[in-house]
């Protein structure tokens, strides 16, 4: 019990800081961790870090790295008490969010890299992580219009 006390009330220091954005990519980040087919643990937030929260007049960019530790609770069966299992896999989530400016705010992009922290540290792969999250912050500014049904129109004329 010594030993949950510690991890417990920093995740609680941890949670208490975020912004509601910040929580919200969070749950998002772990539903899609538990949602791979790969993963069958249930697993617990560990830490968070480069935490980025910008605003500008399109929206709200979000980055975050989210590190997460194994419980030795099935996903399948979860239970209110799982405790985090020691030298068992600690992946790390680099994610990205864009949100609109409305008043339930909307998911306009993301972007989500999950895997162990020495794999996000390969210098390829951390360059498509930055190039990836530069493509998310500028969602919904000005020059990214999508294509919608009906915006060009394109005729024929008969021949005479």
């Amino acid at each position: 019990v010594s030993l949950w006390l510690p991890l417990a009330l920093a995740v609680a220091a941890v949670a208490a800081g975020q912004s509601p954005l910040q929580r919200r990519v969070v749950r998002d980040v772990l539903d899609y961790f538990h949602g791979r087919s790969n993963v069958h643990f249930l697993f617990k937030e560990r830490e968070l870090d480069g935490v980025i929260e910008r605003e500008d007049p399109s929206g709200t960019f979000v980055q975050l790295r989210l590190g997460l530790a194994q419980t030795g609770c099935r996903k399948r069966a979860p239970q209110r008490q799982c405790r985090v299992l020691e030298n068992r896999r600690k992946p790390t989530c680099l994610a990205c969010y864009k949100f609109d400016n409305s008043d339930v705010p909307k998911v306009l992009d993301k972007y989500h890299n999950c895997g162990p922290a020495h794999h996000l540290a390969v210098k390829e792969i951390r360059q498509r992580d930055e190039a990836e999250c530069q493509a998310v912050e500028e969602a919904g500014k000005g020059g990214d219009i999508s294509y919608l049904p009906g915006m060009y129109a394109f005729s024929r004329g008969l021949q005479a």
